[in-house]
């Protein structure tokens, strides 16, 4: 079948093409990260925006940095791609035209930088993951002890995306090229400021004086909320797209009817007219944040450990799995709800209801496995608040601890109440097995765990949160995930 592109596009129902020519777009935000999830979501909404205003001036280079396959995947279709959104057995494909330029990071470095450094780019946004900030997620400070991060400092051509950041920031001063923003859109807390403080350290680890101050000057960080399931596309999901297109797609990404992005206000060079969108424009987004990371975020990861030790795959399977459903519910009304400062007109009870829809749409198939990886990333920002708030107001969280308690099994077993094997893929996966090795008792993984300070900091110190976390991982040791699940719903 032919495949889709630039040539092939009219060959495509016209409701289903980009609204503009994508060919007129000038390349004006570089995005780190070309993954399904920034594809689907935030390069979906300045579609919107572009065909609202008819501003071309918000193409992207999309960059990869660990692989070039999606660099395969778009080059030959000119940047273009479709998104299926799924829901039951309904499936609409969209085209989506705003990709102008790829670009492999590790094999066009000068290329990169050159990117970061021209005055037409007034935006950078990044979808990296948690770890691709490399920072201690306790103290949320760059580990400067990494060692891609020392090889970068000391002036290789950067790998990390800091590095690769500060070297486009310096030639950016250098040009004279003016401000620019960086816009994080990875499920972090507070997640411009994180950016801000790793790219600051970075600087000022340098012995170019003056780049961090010019830093401070000239660039913006402001933080975002995002929020779209995107689970890995299958062969059947390229085959019914195929069928729907009449053309053959490798690029096609998948998802769910939902879409929701927040962001701050606050950009140093101008910005799509996200809001004629859909996007929130706020000059606070914390409140956003909190109830997406810890009721949607939080659930979720909670979900994952409970469901791999059950013995499920997928989102839809563990939340319906009655036991661990309920866990899932008391976490949100017990643990995470009294601490949410809900904004005016925000519907919180209809965003619950909303999101158990969502994970049992088992049209989307969530693989568990994708959530939860990087849980040593995770975890500090969807468990730990709510844990430490519900403690300081005098309760028991006994969901939330719960969760943490599954997600140190998960680390320590190795396999499923069932003997299934369990990958643990996770940044720090030396450090963690290398801290339960020769344990024999659920308090001494406990404490084992607790005693990795990079992610855990003084959460360990409080002897209740210990008593909970050892009490529920005896369980979860003893008598298995729905037991545990069943225990507490």
């Amino acid at each position: 079948m032919t495949r889709l592109s630039l040539a092939t596009l009219d060959r495509v129902t016209p409701s289903w093409r980009p609204p503009f020519d994508p060919t007129s777009l000038e390349v004006g935000i570089v995005h780190l990260g070309l993954g399904a999830f920034a594809r689907g979501h935030g390069l979906v909404f300045t579609q919107g925006a572009v065909a609202a205003t008819g501003d071309t001036r918000w193409g992207y280079c999309g960059v990869t940095q660990r692989s070039r396959s999606v660099l395969d995947q778009l080059a030959p279709q000119d940047g273009l791609y479709s998104v299926l959104v799924r829901d039951g057995s309904h499936a609409v494909p969209q085209v989506v035209g705003t990709v102008r330029d790829l670009l492999f990071a590790t094999e066009e470095p000068e290329r990169l930088t050159s990117l970061l450094a021209a005055a037409a780019t007034r935006v950078v946004t990044l979808t990296v993951t948690e770890k691709g900030y490399r920072h201690d997620p306790a103290s949320r400070r760059l580990r400067a002890d990494d060692p891609d991060v020392v090889a970068d400092l000391a002036g290789r051509e950067p790998v990390t995306v800091v590095g690769q950041l500060v070297r486009g920031l310096a030639a950016r001063r250098s040009a004279d090229a003016g401000p620019v923003t960086l816009l994080s859109c990875d499920n972090l807390a507070g997640n411009g400021e994180v950016l801000h403080d790793v790219v600051t350290q970075f600087a000022a680890l340098l012995p170019d004086v003056g780049l961090r101050d010019w830093i401070e000057d000239n660039v913006a960080f402001p933080s975002s909320m995002v929020d779209r399931i995107t689970p890995a596309t299958t062969d059947q999901d390229r085959a019914d797209t195929a069928r729907l297109l009449g053309l053959t797609d490798e690029g096609v990404v998948v998802t769910e009817p939902f879409s929701q992005w927040v962001v701050e206000d606050t950009f140093a060079a101008g910005r799509p007219a996200w809001e004629l969108a859909g996007v929130t424009l706020t000059g606070d987004v914390a409140p956003y944040e909190r109830i997406k990371l810890r009721l949607l975020n939080g659930s979720h990861s909670m979900m994952a450990y409970l469901g791999l030790l059950a013995g499920h795959d997928y989102i839809a399977e563990a939340a319906g799995d009655l036991a661990i459903g309920r866990a899932a519910d008391r976490f949100m009304q017990d643990d995470v709800t009294p601490g949410l400062d809900v904004p005016a007109g925000f519907g919180l009870g209809d965003y619950q209801e909303q999101l158990r829809s969502r994970w049992r749409n088992v049209a989307i198939r969530h693989l568990l496995s994708q959530v939860a990886m990087d849980g040593s990333q995770k975890i500090p920002n969807r468990l730990f608040g709510p844990i430490r708030e519900r403690l300081a107001s005098g309760g028991q969280p006994v969901a939330a601890t719960l969760g943490l308690a599954a997600w140190m099994r998960f680390v320590s077993a190795g396999s499923s109440d069932d003997g299934k094997p369990l990958e643990l893929d996770d940044p720090l996966a030396d450090i963690l097995r290398s801290a339960v090795a020769g344990t024999s008792t659920p308090q001494a993984v406990v404490s084992a765990l607790f005693g990795v300070t990079a992610v855990f900091g003084d959460l360990g110190d409080d002897p209740a949160v210990r008593e909970l976390v050892a009490g529920h991982l005896d369980t979860l040791t003893r008598y298995g995930a729905r037991a545990a699940a069943q225990a507490i719903a």
